[in-house]
């Protein structure tokens, strides 16, 4: 007799973020529908774009730019034509002066002028022949290689405003593993080279120099695959905050979300680590709960300003490396697609601060916050001749998980438990506390639906030397060392002793 096929499992993912409705999407191509719950009244996570007077604003910038052949491929497919190829111009902003970031050694050495910019050569000189050794922080680190002068103009202002910490107690072993090979030397080999490129008449097209994005923002990915999720047969229920997740040793159960309770076989969570530990019921133990609560995050807000008059810089951001200023960088959403600003004669700048949910910048007034933003973009000469007449303030907490000296113990405390709830996939950058790109959110959607579907993925190692073979998706250990390259750089907090294990920071 023939057999009969087994029935789809029924599947609830938390977060309707690119994790959450990558797997989605995933699932639904084999037939294989979800209920996903989203805490807010949109999809996208940070990766959202809001909209204000016929304006359009990115949560952060994100550049459409992967090494995952699988990432660009759903890409492709969501939004087609509607994804653009940009050109990139971001720089540093010090002194009243532009800086070309990646930075260029002639470009940093001219713009600095000859005084500041022989201060930076002899800091440079003094470093090479005396380096302090050993090399326990970034600021040792970065000194060593750069000179302490160059290390204050170019990196620190940025790396404190970021992570709330200073150089100093950030791990050189983060700097060794992630910015491997970064000196004066190198930068100054990657000028000449380019200058060769230039000479020769041909620049090439990197997707360094080039990224794709979305006509009308990184929402309208999420949109879109929102849309073909549900024609799919997925349901996306918004504004619906998880209540309570009711678990029993080996498996969870269900999740109660607005007073109604889903009961599923298989759950995908991009929540935030500690949201999703204090939401269990039963509580979980008490050991872990303690290592969820010791995970911390850092807060991050734009001043959206709308402004009369053309664009007066060219830019899709710059870093603000000024410390009389608040601001850490500024994004101008018309140099990223024209079509996300009301009309020619109208500018929309993001002023991005970092804070934290309990400080005075996070709690303040909105009016507050946008007087602070028009004046220093005044302040910086950045406005131009236009005249900002309206903006809107966005927040959005926990946009980056810390990397202090206790995260690695509370991962490792959370994962233990975790391993014994095998029904139960955390992916995302919060999901899994990873500060990641999108398209490693992405991934970890397509590997943890994949898993659901009969594969055996280890989501926490997909930046290992493996290889990930199937049907129709080949992830290749050269695939994946290029990808985990693409990532951001993330610090973790200086300890006094560490272990080799507890230094490592893998993204």
């Amino acid at each position: 007799m023939p057999r009969s096929p087994l029935p789809s499992p029924r599947v609830l993912i938390i977060g309707a973020g690119p994790a959450g409705l990558t797997a989605a999407y995933e699932l639904g191509k084999k037939g294989v529908s979800a209920t996903i719950l989203e805490k807010d009244p949109v999809v996208g996570g940070l990766a959202r774009t809001g909209t204000y007077r016929g304006n359009s604003y990115d949560i952060g910038g994100h550049r459409f730019f992967t090494k995952l052949a699988v990432v660009e491929r759903m890409w492709r497919e969501v939004l087609g034509d509607d994804l653009l190829m940009c050109q990139r111009l971001s720089r540093v902003y010090y002194n009243s002066h532009f800086f070309r970031y990646p930075i260029d050694p002639w470009d940093a050495l001219s713009g600095l002028g000859f005084f500041e910019a022989m201060r930076c050569v002899a800091s440079y000189l003094r470093a090479a022949v005396w380096k302090k050794n050993p090399e326990p922080d970034l600021e040792t680190w970065i000194c060593n290689r750069f000179g302490r002068r160059l290390f204050e103009i170019f990196f620190k202002t940025y790396t404190e405003k970021v992570w709330g910490m200073r150089c100093s107690e950030i791990q050189a072993a983060w700097a060794a593993q992630r910015i491997r090979g970064l000196s004066l030397s190198s930068l100054l080999k990657n000028a000449l080279r380019r200058a060769r490129n230039s000479r020769g008449g041909e620049t090439p097209k990197t997707l360094i120099e080039q990224f794709a994005y979305p006509r009308l923002g990184p929402g309208m990915m999420w949109t879109r695959t929102r849309e073909l999720v549900e024609e799919q047969g997925s349901r996306i229920l918004l504004s619906c905050p998880v209540e309570r997740i009711h678990w029993r040793p080996g498996a969870v159960c269900a999740v109660e979300g607005r007073g109604e309770t889903f009961p599923a076989d298989e759950f995908i969570s991009t929540m935030p680590i500690r949201e999703l530990i204090g939401k269990l019921e039963p509580a979980a133990p008490v050991e872990v709960a303690r290592a969820a609560n010791r995970l911390r995050y850092r807060d991050f807000l734009t001043a959206v300003l709308i402004l009369k008059g053309k664009s007066p810089f060219p830019d899709n951001w710059i870093y603000i490396h000024d410390p009389e200023v608040k601001a850490g960088r500024i994004q101008n959403y018309g140099n990223w697609s024209p079509d996300m600003v009301a009309g020619e004669d109208t500018t929309c700048l993001g002023m991005e601060y970092f804070c934290f949910e309990d400080g005075d910048l996070w709690n303040a007034p909105d009016a507050e916050i946008l007087k602070l933003a028009e004046r220093e973009v005044k302040q910086l000469g950045l406005a131009g001749r236009c005249e900002v007449f309206d903006g809107v303030v966005v927040r959005m907490p926990k946009a980056y998980p810390i990397y202090d000296d206790g995260y690695l113990e509370s991962l490792r405390v959370i994962r233990e438990f975790l391993e014994s709830i095998p029904n139960l996939q955390l992916v995302g950058r919060n999901g899994m506390h990873r500060y990641n790109n999108q398209d490693h959110s992405m991934l970890t959607g397509m590997l943890a639906a994949r898993n659901i579907l009969g594969a055996r993925y280890d989501l926490w190692e997909i930046s290992s030397n493996e290889d990930y073979l199937e049907d129709g998706f080949a992830l290749t250990e050269e695939e994946l060392e290029e990808f985990a390259a693409s990532q951001p750089l993330v610090p973790a907090a200086c300890v006094p002793i560490a272990t080799s294990a507890e230094r490592r920071v893998r993204v």
